[in-house]
C-alpha cells in the first residue's frame, strides 16, 4: 500500500481541475462532437463552426496532452488522421451531458439575456 501524497493540489477544487482541461471557447464543442464518435480533422473543423485552423490545432494538442483525446495517424498518402475520445475523455463528456441539457432547456432565456445585453451596448 503506497502512502497518499501530501503535496497540495494545484487546484482550488474539482471544478478548477475540470476547467483546466475544458476551459476555453472551443474545447467543450470539440468534446461534444467527438462524443458522437471519431472524426477526421476536416469533419471536426466543419462541425465546430467559426474556429480557426490555428486554434483548432492548438486545442486538439492540449486535449491530447491532457489524455482526453487520442490522435491516430494512419501514415497514408494522402495523409489520414482522426481524433477520438480516450476512456478518460469519454468520462469527461458524460459529466458534460447535464450541462448540455441545461443549455438546451434554457437556450431561449440565454438568447434573450444576450440580446438585451447587445441592445445595451449599442445605446
Amino acid at each position: 500500500m503506497s502512502p497518499k501524497s501530501t503535496a497540495p493540489s494545484p487546484f482550488i477544487c474539482g471544478l478548477d481541475a475540470a476547467l483546466h482541461v475544458v476551459g476555453g471557447k472551443w474545447k467543450p464543442l470539440i468534446l461534444f462532437f467527438l462524443g458522437r464518435g471519431p472524426l477526421r480533422y476536416g469533419e471536426l473543423k466543419r462541425a465546430v463552426r467559426g474556429v480557426s485552423d490555428k486554434m483548432l490545432i492548438q486545442q486538439l494538442k492540449e486535449l491530447e496532452a491532457h489524455g482526453v483525446v487520442a490522435r491516430t495517424d494512419y501514415k497514408e498518402i494522402p495523409p489520414r488522421v482522426d481524433y477520438a475520445l480516450t476512456a478518460f475523455g469519454e468520462s469527461l463528456v458524460k459529466a458534460m451531458v447535464p450541462l448540455c441539457g441545461w443549455g438546451e432547456r434554457n437556450a431561449a432565456t440565454i438568447a434573450t439575456a444576450l440580446s438585451g445585453r447587445n441592445e445595451t451596448k449599442r445605446s
